[in-house]
């Protein structure tokens, strides 16, 4: 890919021919390939938390457990992301996304099988290696599909949505065959095999299919032959280490990932103005301030694995059915929201187009701003339904929880899909690795801020549980009560900024120069 000289930009090459429903065909790849590395991750997330409740805090009472549990979850689903930054610079400057990608995934394969030592430390040990992996693999195959539309192609926000719908896939299937199936059945150790399982298919998809991307994600010029992997290898394995030790210390890594939001900000802020370019400057401040929504949206949305996953397994009723032998568990919410991405998304990539045309598309930044609502609303269905819905058993009917999440879907496709689109447009083209890990980033503070949130919610670390209103005495005995609390803010503070996105949409849009 060569570079126009002196102008800051790159000149685009479209991958090798041929299209699949409109696209390029390695959006196809990176799809399947986004498939199984999202199965890896979700049908491992749905097990994590109540695991390690379970199996390593079982000496403690009930709410210390899923208060440990929910900031060890919390811990590790921040700096899933958080390494993203690290992996978006390696491999814009050392390895390229290919092998980027390749290395990663076999990280995470071998993190996820160590999941199933008995012991806390290997246990700990498996997540960092998995942490270590995820940095050099997520970030790149995201910037890998903005990379395969030339700047301006209209297909490029559907060819998003389309990937996103192989992230949810996914997410739909792993929870099912990892915790409904494998976990319940022959214990969730196994369950976590069969996540590393899937990587594995992942990997060996993305290999037989490289000839469809080309150029696109090959190492730097610079950067030939085995050397610079082993090298990033070695880096990686050093990482290891540091992560290990800041699973166990929350307060540090909160820490961390602040110095780091500021220092990812100081840096785009002075290559927007090393560019020379105002427009870019701009740019690049409408992005940081499209990332402050982000982690305010992830730290509602990432409820899902922690709280509400707590909350599903002790006080949602569950269908009374049988399929073949099978019964539903609470673990079948974590594909709840899997599955309505898939079904609703096609909408939602129909719609943009659409509405561009009558010209009625909403910006980028009102998009984030209905994505805000909707986290915010879905939260105030379940501080109604715990209010006024509370059955003589002390539970809620399933269909609270499922149209909390439907809701959450909503605002997800209002910002998720689209926040990956504009970090590609926004971003300087040798920059867009690292912009992409800035955006896992700002989802890292999000899932560290989500962790305490958790834990404050199923730990039962709120106040004046007594006091909410329409509750029995055994309902609130059980806890029911801290959630509706806690739930309840978060409500508050997701619709007053929501509104307030949604006022100064015209303002960050201004300062975007045009990019829709």
């Amino acid at each position: 890919m060569s570079s126009s000289a002196g102008s800051g930009t790159e000149e685009f090459v479209p991958p090798p021919g041929g299209e699949v429903m409109g696209h390029p065909r390695a959006l196809w790849n990176l799809f399947g390939t986004e498939f199984w590395e999202r199965f890896m991750y979700y049908g491992m997330r749905a097990m994590l938390a109540v695991h390690v409740a379970a199996a390593f805090f079982s000496h403690l009472n009930e709410a210390a457990a899923k208060e440990a549990a929910s900031l060890t979850y919390g811990g590790y689903t921040s700096m899933v992301y958080m390494t993203g930054i690290l992996g978006g610079f390696v491999a814009d400057r050392i390895l390229g996304y290919q092998r980027s990608i390749m290395l990663g995934g076999v990280l995470m394969a071998v993190g996820m099988t160590m999941l199933m030592a008995p012991d806390l430390t290997t246990f700990l040990l498996g997540l960092a290696v998995i942490v270590a992996g995820n940095g050099l693999f997520k970030p790149n195959i995201s910037t890998m599909v903005g990379k395969l539309y030339a700047p301006g192609d209209a297909r490029r926000d559907s060819g998003f949505t389309i990937f996103y719908m192989g992230i949810n896939l996914g997410a739909f299937f792993a929870p099912l065959i990892c915790a409904n199936v494998v976990g319940q059945k022959f214990g969730y150790r196994w369950g976590f095999f069969t996540a590393a399982v899937g990587m594995l298919l992942g990997l060996a998809m993305f290999q037989v299919l490289k000839g469809w991307l080309g150029h696109v994600g090959k190492a730097p010029a610079n950067r030939p032959g085995f050397m610079p992997l082993v090298q990033v290898l070695v880096g990686a394995l050093v990482l290891v280490g540091p992560v290990y030790l800041l699973l166990s210390k929350s307060e540090v890594l909160g820490t961390l990932l602040i110095f780091m939001m500021i220092g990812l900000a100081g840096y785009f802020v002075f290559s927007g103005i090393r560019s020379g370019q105002k427009e870019q400057l701009h740019k690049y401040i409408a992005m940081l301030i499209l990332f402050l929504s982000n982690i305010l949206f992830w730290a509602l949305f990432e409820q899902a694995g922690s709280s509400l996953n707590f909350l599903a397994k002790d006080f949602v009723r569950m269908p009374d059915v049988e399929i073949f032998g099978w019964r539903p568990t609470f673990e079948l919410f974590q594909s709840v929201n899997a599955i309505f991405i898939v079904i609703f998304a096609p909408v939602f990539a129909a719609l943009w187009p659409k509405l561009d045309k009558v010209k009625l598309n909403p910006s980028i930044p009102r998009k984030f701003g209905f994505g805000l609502a909707g986290a915010a609303v879905g939260f105030y269905v379940l501080v109604f339904a715990i209010r006024h819905s509370v059955g003589d058993d002390g539970k809620l009917s399933w269909l609270w929880l499922t149209l909390t999440f439907l809701i959450h879907t909503f605002g997800e496709l209002c910002l998720s899909p689209i926040g990956l689109a504009m970090v590609t447009k926004l971003a300087r083209p040798q920059e867009t690795g690292l912009a992409m890990g800035g955006w896992f980033l700002s989802i890292a503070m999000a899932n560290y801020v989500a962790g305490r949130i958790a834990a404050i919610a199923s730990g039962g670390g709120g106040h004046g549980a007594e006091a909410a209103q329409g509750l029995s005495n055994y309902a609130a005995a059980q806890g029911l009560s801290n959630y509706a609390e806690v739930f309840q803010q978060l409500f508050f503070i997701g619709i007053v900024i929501a509104a307030l996105y949604l006022l100064l949409a015209p303002l960050i849009n201004k300062l975007m120069h045009g990019v829709k």
